[in-house]
């Protein structure tokens, strides 16, 4: 069968970058709550992988604008950009919560969804590594089924981190500042499978 599509393989290289940052710094917040307090070395790493997410994510951008012809429809690859930089945001967003809320003891759920979170962000690198070879929505849907399952994970975690919050033996400031704590991590892990429905959305299209 004749290969219609470009053969510009920049785009390709661009989300398998941005992936790649999300790992890195989805490995980095895994190495803080482990290695907690001890974190500062980790919160200034997350914070060059942000920066050097962003500058992929604005290059992306640019060169979208500027080209003519795409691989995929222009509104997909936005999209996919937007969620990859959406994760590592999240997590650099947090990250600089432990000092800024002079956190003093690490939540065991928090050390759960670190673990989660990075599970997810290898399962979304693993899909997009291979939608520079495949179309076909069966040779991804095994990493698309590990996003799904990895997302319930986080939902059961995160639930079983608010009813500990909640449940009225926690300070109620530890409260406030744990509940934005878990809210951007679960968005981050939110984020991965998000990045997955796209996926899934550019080779149904083009399969």
């Amino acid at each position: 069968m004749l290969n219609l599509l470009p053969r510009d393989t920049v785009f390709f290289d661009l989300f398998e970058k941005l992936s790649d940052h999300a790992v890195s710094t989805a490995g980095h917040l895994r190495a803080l709550a482990n290695e907690f307090p001890n974190i500062d070395s980790h919160v200034q790493r997350i914070r060059q992988e942000e920066h050097d997410g962003d500058t992929l994510a604005h290059e992306a951008l640019d060169r979208l604008d500027r080209q003519f012809i795409t691989p995929f429809d222009r509104e997909d690859i936005h999209a996919l950009i937007g969620e990859l930089d959406n994760i590592i945001d999240a997590v650099d967003a947090l990250a600089k919560r432990f000092r800024l809320y002079h956190i003093k003891d690490m939540a065991p759920e928090f050390k759960k969804q670190t673990e989660n979170l990075f599970a997810a962000t290898m399962a979304l690198r693993d899909a997009i590594y291979r939608l520079r070879k495949s179309r076909k929505l069966q040779d991804m849907q095994d990493k698309l089924i590990d996003l799904h399952r990895w997302e319930n994970i986080g939902d059961d975690t995160n639930h079983a981190a608010m009813s500990r919050l909640f449940e009225g033996s926690v300070d109620p400031l530890n409260v406030i500042k744990w509940k934005n704590i878990f809210d951007l991590i679960e968005d981050a892990i939110d984020g991965c499978e998000d990045a997955g429905n796209v996926l899934e959305r550019i080779v149904l299209k083009n399969g």
